[in-house]
């Protein structure tokens, strides 16, 4: 007791062990923030979707994602939340300029934002973290030839249900930038805070002459992956049979 008192007197802290995770939200990163730090979760919130507050920081409400990479850090619990934002851009830029990262983006033409949000698609298409490079080669391959990415993931952050297991047509048509299906290109921003894994298989995804995956029917987390169409309705297909074999709707 005497010690906490001490500690409390001269203004010491021990520092939170803070395990930044791969988020689906920015709701969900306020709310984790704000049950481990001293900053109130509507205040974070409310920053990571202000023009203004995002922007000193390099980025947009709807980029601002691409700025937290999971990882381990220590902060003092009375840490503002400029003071988390600033080393939260300073790891950001310590990540960027090891391995390569950044020259390796380049060398892709696309920005670290661009791969942070194709890598946020691919996690949100598998936890497989093996696949991901496969998955990443696919949706470059779309890219380079002008295909929509046509990706399930974005159009369930469009509906604003990242659980739902099957895409119906009403759903694919729904009215959003982030719906690729309608859209050409990347989404304007990452739709989860990526996690290192599916940013590490965008920068060094696997060549192959994929333009088509389905999850496998097996319910296995992977797909099958295809270079035609007719054989990617073959795999889709298979894949309906199952869910409805399951009375998944």
């Amino acid at each position: 007791m005497w010690s906490v008192y001490r500690k409390l007197q001269r203004g010491r802290q021990t520092p939170v062990r803070l395990v930044l995770p791969s988020l689906r939200s920015m709701d969900r990163l306020a709310s984790f923030i704000g049950a481990n730090l001293m900053p109130d979760s509507a205040e974070v919130a409310k920053a990571l979707s202000d023009e203004a507050f995002t922007a000193r920081y390099g980025y947009s409400p709807a980029t601002i994602p691409a700025l937290f990479i999971p990882n381990t850090y220590e902060f003092y619990w009375d840490v503002t939340l400029d003071q988390f934002a600033e080393r939260m851009q300073k790891e950001n830029k310590r990540f960027w300029e090891s391995e390569d990262r950044k020259a390796k983006a380049a060398d892709m033409g696309l920005t670290p934002e661009e791969v942070v949000t194709l890598a946020s698609i691919i996690d949100e298409e598998t936890a497989n973290n093996g696949e991901k490079p496969l998955i990443a080669g696919m949706y470059l391959n779309r890219l380079k030839v002008g295909m929509p990415l046509q990706a399930d993931p974005t159009v369930k952050f469009a509906v604003g249900d990242p659980t739902l297991r099957r895409i119906r047509r009403g759903h694919l048509k729904v009215e959003s930038p982030y719906n690729t299906y309608i859209n050409a290109g990347l989404p304007p921003g990452p739709i989860r805070i990526a996690s290192v894994a599916g940013i590490d298989a965008v920068l060094n995804y696997a060549k192959h002459n994929y333009l088509y995956m389905c999850a496998k029917e097996d319910f296995s987390g992977t797909h099958n992956f295809a270079a035609t169409y007719p054989e990617h309705q073959r795999n889709a297909a298979r894949y309906a049979k199952a869910l409805n074999e399951r009375g998944i709707q």
